[in-house]
């Protein structure tokens, strides 16, 4: 799944990883590969993982986890962050998901009952992002769709979605609601058709499988 979505990745794009699944993405990036990873808390420019007895306690993305730098890598402070995201120069986001609507409504900051740090930069990426990308398991630790009608969970932001990518399937977000395009090895159209809680669209047709 994670290697999946590392194909999303163009040579040249600048690139949020979320906090979660999206950050272990840059393990599936060759070290040379053409692109401006940035975190939100600072930093443009973000190379290949280390180990954490090589890592420097200095540098952590988003999340916590521990990043190298790759030659022209840039630090600056939050608002400067920011402000990169809020104009609209990121290319694409990759972000967690609790559940994304058939509208492309994302929920993925707040379960109710349950501690939340809080929003972070989720909104903004999910808003201001030219194109995101959701990484997540499609279904819940208890068997529930993820990929719903309507989102019952806070919203994080509407209509924001353009791709999922999960552990069973690759699915667009289009104008008539939920469409397949690649299955999971070993995955048939059934099962996924099952596990999503909204119509999907299945093409005629052979489906890539990756």
């Amino acid at each position: 799944m994670v290697a999946r979505a590392a194909g999303e990745i163009a040579p040249g794009l600048v690139v949020n990883l979320g906090i979660g699944l999206p950050t272990r993405v840059v393990d599936h990036l060759s070290s040379d590969f053409p692109v401006c990873l940035h975190s939100e808390n600072g930093l443009a420019g973000i190379g290949p993982s280390v180990p954490f007895e090589a890592a420097d306690r200095n540098l952590i993305d988003a999340g916590g986890s521990y990043v190298s730098t790759i030659p022209g890598s840039a630090f600056f402070d939050s608002s400067t962050s920011f402000a990169l995201v809020r104009s609209g120069r990121l290319d694409l986001t990759m972000l967690g998901a609790f559940e994304v609507a058939e509208t492309g409504d994302l929920a993925n900051w707040k379960i109710p009952g349950k501690f939340s740090p809080g929003v972070g930069g989720g909104i903004e990426l999910a808003q201001k992002a030219l194109r995101v990308v959701v990484l997540s398991t499609h279904t819940d630790r208890q068997g529930n769709p993820k990929l719903v009608k309507t989102c019952t969970l806070p919203l994080t932001a509407r209509g924001c979605v353009n791709r999922i990518i999960t552990d069973m399937a690759v699915i667009d977000v289009t104008p008539q609601g939920f469409a397949l395009r690649e299955l999971a090895d070993g995955v048939g159209v059934r099962e996924v058709e099952e596990a999503t809680g909204a119509p999907l669209t299945v093409p005629d047709g052979d489906i890539p499988v990756y």
